[in-house]
């Protein structure tokens, strides 16, 4: 067998970064011959010493069919079973907590959960166990250097997974958790590079939710959690968007009604001098700088990718697009409606199905296709919630040609304004 034989991540899957790292290693050795157990004493490899110990703990785990990372043809086509939750523990009763004691034991035992959180659902599955993790980026379809988020159930939790927890993770636990932020901060050994999508830094949120927390708890204290839509689409506030994406590919669907945000967390790199938002969110940066005094905003959240590895999940990829194209459109609120107006003419002229993303305050001016209301300009949250199911929706009416307004890129219209750059492809018409 060839040396790139032993590496259990064939070119059809899903791709491993270790088995990369591996190949590599192995094709620059003269003699392709068995593997030492010294990977360090490989002469003319001292450089690569660490690299090399770390592909010789993968190569440890992947020595049996287990360390195969699984595609999209390996998940597809299980059942995937839906329970339903009510979304106020206090009106739990012994169904409840055993259906979740069930879909916590799916986690543990490899399997992936879809759950809700107060921000969007996520897809959970074992964070320390690197075949979960590889079964979430098959699931979703996910790029896998586009690191996941780690979810605990208690801050304590968090010693055991970073090398070493900061007074500024304190003090932002203290302000923000259980709530909808993320931080990140290197590592420990005990987290695997599947889950962080190679880097040496991980991603730690403590959620709200009452079935999350609960889940967490039940699945091991460490669950793994993107979004739990296919990658690219608008995430999903309801648990029917879970199903539209994730049904057949994942093992169980904890339905707990609609969230609350309607956002993904905000995300902040603590590994920085300054604390930086890699991604807005809920957590603006008003209300993080009465934490920190000052905290840095990411480049990359208001201008397009920048070809640099993502640090946190959202950074590198175009997310949350709907099917049709979709372009925002930026000016004085009554040049914005003419515009628009006299673009879906055009479209609707051109065979295209025509929508436009507006609000409260000027609906009625437009005469698109399909007009749908995200909310009053008076209720950023409300639009904030509002979103993603408007994406959704343009897609069930088979609508191409889609337009937007623009929002503030304070507070949270910039977390607003991120998330509909991303599902436009930074397309944005400035009159």
């Amino acid at each position: 067998m060839s040396a790139k034989g032993r590496v259990k991540c064939p070119k059809k899957q899903l791709p491993c970064l270790h088995g990369q790292m591996i190949i590599r290693v192995l094709d620059e050795r003269s003699d392709p011959g068995p593997l030492p157990l010294g990977f360090g004493a490989l002469p003319g490899n001292s450089g690569e010493s660490k690299e090399l110990e770390e592909a010789a703990a993968v190569l440890a785990r992947a020595d049996d069919d287990s360390g195969l990372c699984p595609t999209l043809e390996d998940i597809a086509d299980m059942e995937t079973r839906i329970i339903q939750i009510k979304p106020d523990c206090r009106e739990w009763k012994l169904q409840e907590e055993a259906a979740l004691r069930e879909a916590g034991e799916v986690i543990r035992q490899g399997g992936l959960v879809a759950f809700p959180t107060e921000t969007v659902y996520g897809l959970g599955g074992d964070a320390l166990n690197p075949q979960a993790s590889c079964k979430i980026y098959a699931a979703k379809g996910r790029p896998s250097d586009n690191p996941l988020i780690i979810h605990i159930c208690q801050f304590e939790d968090i010693y055991r997974i970073v090398k070493q927890v900061p007074e500024t993770a304190v003090k932002i636990a203290e302000a923000f958790w259980p709530g909808p932020l993320t931080v990140i901060l290197p590592k420990a050994e005990l987290v695997p590079y599947e889950t962080t999508g190679g880097l040496d830094t991980v991603a730690v949120r403590f959620p709200s939710h009452p079935v999350a927390k609960k889940l967490i708890e039940y699945g091991g204290g460490y669950v793994a959690a993107p979004s739990a839509n296919a990658s690219g689409r608008p995430s999903p506030t309801l648990a029917k968007h879970v199903a539209e994406d994730m049904s057949g590919r994942i093992d169980m669907i904890v339905d707990g009604g609609e969230v609350g945000i309607g956002l993904e967390s905000t995300i902040v790199d603590l590994t920085a001098e300054v604390p930086r938002i890699l991604r807005p969110g809920y957590i603006t940066q008003g209300m993080l700088n009465k934490v920190f005094g000052k905290v840095d905003i990411d480049v990359t959240i208001i201008k397009p990718d920048s070809g640099q590895p993502p640090k946190a999940p959202g950074m590198k990829y175009r997310h949350y697009a709907p099917t049709g194209r979709l372009v925002i459109v930026e000016g004085e609120a009554g040049q914005v409606t003419a515009y628009i107006n006299e673009q879906t003419a055009k479209d609707r002229n051109a065979g295209e199905k025509t929508g436009v993303i507006g609000t409260a305050e000027v609906l009625e001016q437009y005469h698109a296709d399909v007009v749908k209301c995200v909310g009053s300009r008076e209720n950023e949250e409300d639009i904030a919630r509002n979103l993603f199911t408007v994406l959704r929706e343009f897609d069930e009416e088979k609508v191409t040609s889609i337009y937007s307004e623009s929002f503030s890129s304070e507070g949270l219209g910039q977390a607003i304004m991120n998330r509909l750059l991303k599902a436009a492809g930074h397309s944005v018409i400035r009159l």
